[in-house]
């Protein structure tokens, strides 16, 4: 989906009346957010979506976009490369998962081992193998989406 959709989308519940009129903006400007605007006929203009990708291009920096997560109460989840992950059998990648997950849950053991609580140090911790066994599990996903993983009958 392109980010004029997903604004269009976004917009269409409340309505652009409500919405401009609620960032103070003119209405003509959240109808051009949700229309095309990557070719020279195009009448759409840049949306704050396209402006915040355009950001990480420029700076590499993922913080604004884990900082949105974080409003709409998630987390950016990076995916592992998809050549790694393509190049890996199923069997191996399976046990991948695994090993993440139990690195979890030695974190965790080892966090209620020491003292029966979960300090914010440890929290991070956590948190930090979470989001590698979320992000090797999503790879695998998306792998397996793009037909990576399948039987070729010689098995």
């Amino acid at each position: 989906m392109d980010s004029y959709e997903v604004m269009k989308k976004s917009v269409s519940d409340l309505g652009v009346k409500s919405v401009a009129s609620d960032l103070g903006l003119s209405t003509s400007l959240i109808y051009k957010w949700c229309q095309p605007s990557s070719s020279e006929d195009a009448s759409g203009a840049e949306n704050p979506l396209d402006r915040l990708r355009r950001v990480y291009e420029l700076t590499g920096d993922k913080g604004p976009i884990e900082w949105l997560c974080r409003k709409a109460d998630g987390y950016f989840v990076e995916n592992a490369p998809t050549e790694e992950i393509d190049a890996i059998p199923l069997l191996h990648m399976t046990r991948r998962i695994v090993r993440e997950f139990s690195d979890v849950l030695d974190v965790l053991t080892e966090s209620i081992d020491n003292d029966g609580q979960i300090d914010l140090t440890e929290a991070k911790q956590i948190r930090r193998e979470w989001e590698k066994l979320k992000s090797t599990a999503e790879s695998f996903v998306s792998s397996c989406e793009k037909g990576t993983y399948f039987d070729d009958g010689e098995g």
